[in-house]
């Protein structure tokens, strides 16, 4: 299986996520591509959130993220 890295800069997080609580920004992430039956792997890192999931997943993925506001 291939797998994807997305990654998220904080800088450019939408202003209604809390940037001071970013491991919660990203389980809410994680959260909302597994209902969507995507399956990922979110974390903080210092600069940006680290998406992690499988390559066949990414247009999925993509339309979740698309939703959030995240790309």
């Amino acid at each position: 299986m291939t797998t994807t890295t997305i990654r998220i800069d904080i800088a450019t997080l939408p202003d209604h996520l809390d940037r001071s609580r970013l491991n919660s920004v990203a389980a809410g992430i994680e959260d909302a591509l597994k209902e969507a039956g995507v399956r990922a792997d979110c974390s903080d890192l210092f600069s940006h959130i680290k998406i992690d999931l499988p390559t066949a997943q990414l247009a999925a993925a993509s339309a979740v993220l698309v939703e959030l506001q995240l790309i």
